[in-house]
């Protein structure tokens, strides 16, 4: 089974990117399974139709991250979609899921969507335990586990790719928009890499105008963040898995341009 995991889908250049990529790139690598992360599809945030349009390019489920809530008309969508995950450690009471179980290639993958608590500014639920909770209490109900982690620090993303080696068959992270050359089989038969990196524009910081990021480091007054313009590329990673062990095999990083 290949399953193909995408970075943050970054406003519009991002998601048109996906409408006119994704289905290539899955023919080309013949990918069973494909999540999209679309925090960022609104810059900050996404909308209902942005989520449909990631559907409807290829996507078969959608991730989150912090910027889950900035667009609230999300909010009943998060809970009458079953295929759109925000992250399983934030506040119980907060509007949709964090995890779901889902047909691939004949098999029940548990898709895993979790939050990091370093470098972030609201304190969400220790996210090691949260995945030993899911893991424990849906025992029995799937055959493979994939895990996206959304955070900021190297070394928490490096820890739970240790911590869930042998438990999942892919742990990878997102968030930092930028893709990691550490992509690998883990000793236990886990599938990982640090950052799969961004979908949206090659010359930009993060997906936002160079000029503009620039005159906030230095300290410049700023005006809203702008999605820069030009080529676009779609980022990701494509993680095999054996059928019968559910160990990954192999782990491919995934870099398309456009335009």
């Amino acid at each position: 089974m290949k399953l193909l995991a995408v970075g943050d889908v970054v406003s519009k250049p991002g998601l048109e990117t996906v409408r006119r990529l994704l289905r290539q790139v899955k023919k080309q690598h013949g990918i069973d399974f494909t999540i999209v992360n679309g925090e960022n599809a609104s810059g900050v945030g996404i909308t209902p139709d942005q989520a449909d349009d990631l559907f409807a390019a290829g996507a078969d489920v959608v991730t989150l991250g912090n910027h889950v809530y900035n667009k609230r008309q999300i909010v009943p969508y998060l809970d009458e979609c079953a295929y759109i995950l925000r992250p399983a450690n934030q506040a119980p009471q907060q509007p949709g899921r964090g995890w779901g179980i889902f047909d691939c290639a004949g098999r029940r993958l548990l898709v895993m969507n979790l939050i990091g608590r370093c470098e972030m500014a609201f304190g969400p639920d220790n996210p090691f335990l949260c995945a030993d909770r899911i893991l424990k209490e849906q025992k029995g109900k799937y055959d493979w586990v994939v895990c996206e982690f959304h955070a900021g620090a190297t070394s928490e993303k490096l820890a739970m790719g240790f911590y869930l080696d042998g438990r999942c068959s892919a742990v990878y992270g997102t968030h930092t928009h930028v893709p990691t050359a550490d992509a690998r089989v883990n000793p236990k038969g886990t599938g990982y890499m640090t950052d799969i990196g961004m979908t949206g524009p090659v010359w930009s910081v993060l997906g936002i105008q160079p000029e503009q990021s620039i005159a906030m480091f230095r300290g410049d007054l700023t005006e809203p963040f702008r999605a820069a313009s030009g080529q676009t590329a779609l980022m990701g990673a494509v993680f095999e898995i054996d059928d019968k062990s559910g160990k990954c095999c192999s782990v491919t990083p995934v870099y398309e341009t456009m335009g």
